[in-house]
């Protein structure tokens, strides 16, 4: 990042990095002088910034701090500087040490300025620069930016010497937080920047806000503030606690004392006011079905098929559930609600691991159910009506929806989902859920949020802030402003405690809950080195020891590229491309664009037809006035962009592999990172496993609606169903990752919402019953999507675009088929990329491909027997509206057939495919995805 000029008031442009090196924008003049409470220090030029950190530093200046002999700073003094007041006053009569009366930051600089303040970072220092080296006149001041000197004088040490307690034997706790031990109960708080720290303890019979003890607690040389219960002192299990933290803050500028929760809380009270001591090693808190039932295994990364559910959706709307446990935890033990009916019809076909979105406690849900607040019976209002998403704005704030990716505690349950929340009781439940769904046949996936937090600063809901400011988010170099690309204040996972807040509450995840998996809410904001040191963590734990076997546990996450961190500007990221090798997934953009059509990220496009949308119909149409300027193409452009989209699905198909080889539409051979796909490439992984395929979820419209949105509106409900279950065919029979988002497979809409992620229970509705699909429940809220409503207006209203408990029953048999076929075989999910370009192959690619058709062939008759019932399996993907019939030279003689699970199928239009062996000729039916099999020696 090129440097500015120094001299906005209020900015924190320079940086301290280690003990003797400060760091300024550009090439400065001499007269600048370090600026704390005690005392004012020349700065040294030095030749330049340490050796690791000239890439990143260039173009600044490197200075050390020293006293007027040219002596450095003892690390006593930065000691003092970090943990004391910056209240150095400045006046045109010359300079004068602070009293500790300290006006506001930034007051009274610039040229002849009268008495100020010079603000600084975590209190650290300020930089002036002044026209003498008496510092008479302030010409310009910043402050200074403090993390890796924090981490340097202590953030690697308490890294090393506190390392997460696995294998303790507990309470899978950490070094930090609440530690339940037999000599008590013992807490660690870093600290490193504050003046003091004190503990407050609040006993279990104590009802009032009063502690019943202060304990002051003792400064470590790593920076950590610990304190502990007498020997043997069983009364402060159970207790709620806070701690109460004497720090600076540069964003006042002076002083503050912050009562704060732990940030490595493992138990809270209802609305999270208070931490709480719970020893997670106790029986009541291990529900037997938890304790005995072992989770499910898979032979292979690649086999997961995943269903993305959220907590509250899955039960809120179920009657079947009893009342006081719907939207909770404990739903999901019921025997025998429509839910669970679904979730074991789902499980039967091939579905196995369960992705739960944000579990842990959540800034935006109010926790208290007599606090919530719901927008009434909406029941009578049109389908088209704007009033719905009106009465949900009223109190959308003080619901009990959200996504929930805006994180307050990493490492307690969210207490909005339990019926009882305080201290160990929704630990209790959270545990039964996951007990249950390893019952059923589920591993389970925790959806984690370290990318940002809600709040930062002294404002309400911060935490790590009001603990160590400025430390734990991401600043811009320049200015000091904390970066918020991600919607919130971006969480700097390249600081040393940062990184080791996320691996530590991962790994407590894992060992305290029995966790199979964790997806990574925008993991490209991470470094690449954040999430190996995730998986390394993980694969030390062990079922003898932890209960769970570490290196079974599945990572991914979004692995997008925006922001600060855009391209490895600050670091290697963990992003798409960056994580070969690792086994760590991303989602992928590339199948889902071409499935789809457009991009999502860009509106402009996001209309647009694609290959399962539409774009293979024989000639262009309008389907909405709307797009008619971005999406409505002449004949040849369509067709040309088929093409392309043919290509990308079908590397796709074939694992979104870089080194994957295929002929493309213009006939030449091409890698998957030789294929573009905007300013990147289509292939971008090692390994299969790397990959996680989709066409919708949370994020986004729903697939259903999208084919509302990209379909002619006259297309037959018949159809629509079945390109729904077209497209969600590319995403399981894929070699990758499969992923479906809770729904899909009966129609599921948000009732066009592009953003549902604070829309309420309303437009997030889900009938396991296959009553209603959510279409017409009023036009989706403004604030997202008020620009599409004069044309959404006359869909929504249309009754012949709102499925029927038949539709919805028949897309949802389709999609069991699907599963059905994703294991009717290992070589739909070969596992390794070599493979995979062994056994996978595309015939009929090239400039003289049918438009609209893939044909897939992976054939156990090259390299190792896979499947030793099968020669191979052709999988013919036709989009086209009408039957197509192909002749495929290569497998002339080959003995294929429908496979049995479609021959004795739901779906009676698939059962018309024919192939003949004379010939190597297929003839599929439109809108149809045919899977044939060879049988050995058939």
């Amino acid at each position: 990042m090129k440097p500015n000029a120094i001299g906005a008031i209020g900015e924190n442009s320079a940086h301290w990095i280690s003990e003797g090196v400060l760091l300024l924008p550009g090439p400065q003049s001499a007269g600048w002088r370090l600026c704390t409470d005690i005392g004012d220090f020349a700065l040294i030029p030095l030749p330049h910034a340490l050796p690791n950190q000239a890439a990143e530093y260039a173009g600044w200046s490197a200075y050390r701090p020293a006293r007027s002999d040219g002596s450095a700073l003892s690390r006593v003094q930065i000691e003092q500087a970090l943990t004391g007041r910056l209240v150095a006053e400045l006046s045109s009569r010359g300079s004068g040490r602070g009293s500790g009366r300290g006006a506001g930051a930034g007051a009274g600089h610039g040229t002849g300025a009268g008495a100020g303040a010079v603000h600084g970072a975590l209190g650290a220092a300020g930089l002036v620069l002044s026209s003498r080296a008496s510092l008479a006149k302030v010409k310009a001041s910043t402050g200074v930016q403090v993390a890796l000197l924090l981490d340097s004088l202590y953030g690697a040490a308490a890294a090393r010497q506190r390392q997460s307690a696995s294998g303790s034997g507990f309470g899978f706790g950490f070094e930090f937080g609440a530690r339940v031990t037999p000599a008590g109960v013992s807490f660690a708080l870093w600290a490193p920047t504050a003046k003091s720290v004190t503990l407050l303890i609040f006993l279990p019979s104590n009802q009032t806000d009063t502690p019943d003890a202060r304990v002051p607690m003792l400064r470590e040389a790593d920076g950590t503030w610990t304190a502990s219960s007498a020997p043997g002192e069983t009364d402060w299990v159970g207790a709620r606690y806070l701690y109460e933290v004497e720090v600076y803050a540069p964003t006042t500028g002076k002083i503050e004392t912050n009562l704060v929760t732990d940030p490595y809380s493992i138990g809270l009270t209802l609305g999270s006011k208070y931490s709480v001591v719970v020893d997670l090693s106790d029986s009541q808190w291990a529900p037997p079905i938890w304790t005995n039932t072992p989770a499910p295994t898979l032979e292979h990364p690649v086999d997961h098929t995943i269903y993305e559910l959220h907590v509250r959706d899955f039960s809120r709307d179920d009657e079947t559930v009893p009342a006081e446990w719907r939207g909770k935890y404990l739903a999901f033990t019921c025997a025998d609600t429509a839910g669970v009916q679904h979730l074991r019809q789902l499980k039967a076909a091939g579905m196995n691991t369960i992705h739960l979105l944000p579990t842990f406690d959540i800034a935006s849900i109010p926790e208290d159910p007599a606090v919530q607040e719901s927008p009434g019976d909406l029941e009578g209002y049109a389908p088209d009506s704007p009033h719905q998403q009106a009465e949900i704005e009223k109190i959308r704030n003080n619901d009990a929806w959200n996504w929930g990716y805006d994180p307050l505690h990493w490492n307690v349950p969210e207490g909005s989902y339990a019926v009882s929340a305080t201290g160990g009781s929704r630990i209790y439940e959270y545990r039964s859920m996951v007990g249950t769904l390893h019952d059923l046949g589920y591993l389970v996936v925790a959806d984690q949020v370290f990318n940002h937090t809600m709040a930062a600063g002294q404002k309400h809901n911060s935490i790590l802030d009001k603990i160590v400011p400025g430390y734990y988010y991401r600043q811009c170099m320049n200015t000091g402003k904390v970066f918020d690309s991600t919607c919130c204040p971006n969480i700097a996972t390249e600081h040393i405690m940062a990184e080791k807040l996320m691996v530590d509450s991962v790994v407590f995840w894992a060992r305290a809950y029995k966790l199979d998996g964790f997806r990574f809410d925008l993991m490209g904001h991470h470094t690449r080195g954040n999430m190996l040191a995730v998986r390394a963590a993980l694969d030390e734990l062990t079922v003898e020891r932890d209960g769970v076997c570490g290196k079974d546990i599945y990572l991914y996450g979004e692995g997008w590229n925006f922001g600060e961190v855009k391209n490895d500007a600050l670091f290697v990221q963990a992003r798409q491309g960056n994580l070969g090798g690792t086994g760590i997934g991303t989602f992928s953009d590339r199948l889902r664009d071409a499935v789809l059509g457009g991009t999502p990220s860009d509106q402009a496009t996001a209309l647009a037809q694609g290959f399962g949308t539409g774009l293979a119909t024989p000639a262009p149409h309008s389907v909405h006035s709307f797009v008619s300027r971005a999406a409505v193409l002449e004949s040849v452009k369509r067709t040309a962009s088929l093409k392309q989209l043919t290509d990308n699905i079908k590397i796709g198909l074939a694992g979104n592999l870089r080194d994957y080889e295929l002929p493309i539409h213009s006939g030449k051979m091409r890698r998957g990172d030789q294929i573009p796909y905007g300013d990147d490439f289509v292939g971008y992984a090692d390994e299969p496993a790397e990959v996680v395929t989709y066409v919708d979820a949370h994020d986004n419209e729903t697939l259903y609606d999208y084919l509302v949105l990209k379909l002619p509106r006259d297309l037959p409900m018949a159809d629509r169903v079945r390109m729904n279950t077209f497209c969600l065919s590319l995403v399981t029979l894929a070699q990758t990752v499969s992923f479906w988002h809770a729904g899909t497979e009966l129609l599921r809409s948000k009732s066009l919402d592009r953003n549902s992620f604070d829309s309420g229970d309303w437009f997030n509705y889900i009938d396991w019953t296959g009553a209603n699909s959510g279409f017409g429940r009023g036009l989706p809220p403004a604030a997202d999507n008020k620009e599409r409503w004069p044309f959404e207006k006359a869909l929504l209203a249309d009754p012949l675009l709102k499925p029927g408990p038949s539709d919805m029953q028949a897309a949802y048999e389709a999609a069991l088929d699907l599963l059905r076929l994703r294991f009717s075989s290992r070589l739909f999910r070969l596992g390794s990329a070599e493979l995979i370009k062994q056994k996978v192959s595309f015939p009929l690619s090239g400039p003289k491909a049918p438009a609209g058709v893939i044909v897939m062939l992976i054939d156990d008759l090259i390299g190792p027997d896979v499947d030793p019932l099968l020669a191979g399996i052709l999988v013919v993907f036709n989009a086209n509206p009408k039957t197509i019939s192909l002749k495929i030279p290569e497998l002339v003689g080959r003995e294929f057939e429908l496979s049995p699970i479609q021959a004795n199928g739901f779906d009676e239009i698939v059962k018309k495919a024919r192939y003949s062996a004379m010939t190597g000729s297929v003839q599929v039916p439109g809108r149809s995805t045919v899977v044939l099999i060879e049988r050995s020696g058939g």
